[in-house]
């Protein structure tokens, strides 16, 4: 297809060119349709300059899995002696996104161009000669000995925490681009301030890393309005959602008790919900789950800042997870306790640990009226809020706290609370997050770390 076709193809209305392409037959439907010059955004093209490194740094949803396998695709068609390193967090990841994807390399190719992939050989090979090599980049030393003339890297932000061993897959993987004239690698990644990412972006001065930057918005056209609507009603004026889905860079704040860092480190996949105990009832939460607490920090008017209400649960290791954020903004005090119990019936809670220093007789009779049968504790706080939050913080650096999926205002607000006593975050006040360290103080501190409690 020459320049100038596709050029008149590109200044068509969106709609024009839709209508052409209905009017063409099958045969010839399927290969424009592979064509993807023609589809393709700008910015998921290739820029035209002299660059060595091209990273893409954007918002989930934006279509950086399908710009890195469009450009292996390319490679591989048009030099028959490419060989290709592809790199993902995990064998698995590099297998599952990258090759086997919805918008990996198989799923790009025409069958008739198509890779012969070889789990067992971790290798992909053109019908024209070009080869690409599967890696970990858990396991840097892989790349130490291969050559290669191209790369595809991607989620390079998750890369060990884009720590030491990060670092180390990185540079052997450069040491190791030497084939060819002109070695290149396509980097992908949702942005992260992790030394990794923040390296490229630096060197990006130099001219010798490009940078594309966008948003999951970018492609909305896309994705199904559903997913769209539950990302902006999930994230909208969060941190978390500035980073996922606005493509942003944060920084953390200096002196924060957490880091985005270190709460990456400790997400896992959420637990499945079964029955605990051969008791009866309707309420289902973690059989692998001893003890389950929830954190409530009742708001001091309905008017005022949420109520947190955040679920934990430790296991027979020891190790504690956050199960969930039942927090609720602008809520009445009959509101909050029908939240706080439904909370407590759906986890099967063996404690609820609340807060009493907005009026203890008014927190426990307002719990009592939505359901006399919770397992009640109140606190009160000798202590600032940072205080309380220091020794839970130890506790995720020392690896003993996990969070069972992404809980971006909760997170937004822990990572606002300083070692120097103060509240850098979004709102008035760390509720979510005072809730979650009354949970895991109750759960992990023992006698000696928990809060002076007042009978009932």
């Amino acid at each position: 297809m020459g320049a100038e076709w596709l050029g008149d193809l590109l200044r068509l209305a969106p709609e024009a060119r839709l209508d052409w392409y209905a009017s063409l037959a099958e045969a010839e439907a399927r290969a424009i349709a592979r064509y993807w010059p023609l589809w393709a955004r700008t910015e998921q093209m290739p820029p035209e300059s002299d660059w060595h490194t091209w990273l893409i740094c954007a918002g989930r949803g934006f279509g950086k899995t399908r710009a890195g396998a469009e450009w292996v695709r390319a490679i591989a068609r048009s030099d028959r002696h490419a060989r290709i390193a592809l790199v993902g967090a995990s064998l698995g990841e590099v297998r599952s996104v990258m090759i086997e994807g919805e918008s990996g390399i198989l799923a790009v190719c025409a069958p008739d161009q198509a890779p012969q992939w070889e789990p067992s050989l971790r290798r992909l090979s053109w019908p024209g000669g070009a080869r690409g090599y599967c890696y970990s980049a858990a396991e840097p030393e892989a790349l130490r000995g291969p050559q290669h003339s191209h790369a595809w890297c991607d989620e390079i932000a998750k890369w060990d925490n884009a720590g030491e061993r990060a670092t180390a897959a990185w540079d052997n993987l450069q040491m190791g681009l030497r084939l060819g004239e002109h070695p290149r690698v396509a980097a992908t990644t949702t942005p992260r301030a992790v030394p990794l990412v923040r390296r490229l972006l630096e060197d990006s001065e130099t001219g010798e890393v490009a940078v594309t930057r966008g948003t999951t918005w970018d492609n909305e056209g896309n994705l199904p309005a559903r997913f769209v609507n539950r990302m902006r009603r999930q994230f909208a004026r969060t941190t978390l959602g500035r980073q996922e889905l606005d493509g942003e860079l944060l920084t953390d704040i200096e002196g924060a008790l957490w880091t985005r860092a270190m709460l990456e480190t400790c997400r896992t996949t959420p637990p499945p919900l079964q029955r605990r105990g051969s008791g009866g009832g309707a309420a289902t939460t973690i059989t692998a789950l001893t003890r389950i607490a929830i954190g409530v920090d009742p708001p001091a008017s309905a008017r005022g800042d949420a109520c947190g209400i955040v679920v934990c649960g430790t296991d027979e290791d020891g190790l504690a997870t956050v199960l969930a954020d039942e927090s609720v903004e602008r809520a009445s005090p009959e509101k909050w306790a029908r939240a706080v119990a439904r909370a407590a019936e759906k986890w099967e809670a063996d404690r609820v640990i609340a807060e009493a220093n907005q009026g203890g007789a008014m927190v426990e009779s307002v719990l009592r009226a939505a359901d006399v049968s919770l397992p009640v504790r109140l606190v009160h706080a000798s202590r600032g809020k940072i205080a309380r939050a220091e020794p839970v913080a130890a506790l995720y650096e020392a690896g003993r706290v996990r969070h069972a999926g992404l809980f971006a205002k909760l997170e937004d607000q822990l990572c606002g609370l300083t070692i120097g006593g103060g509240y850098e975050g979004p709102g008035r006040s760390p509720d979510r997050a005072d809730a979650l360290v009354w949970a895991l103080t109750e759960l992990m501190l023992g006698r000696g770390g928990r809060p002076r409690v007042r009978g009932m």
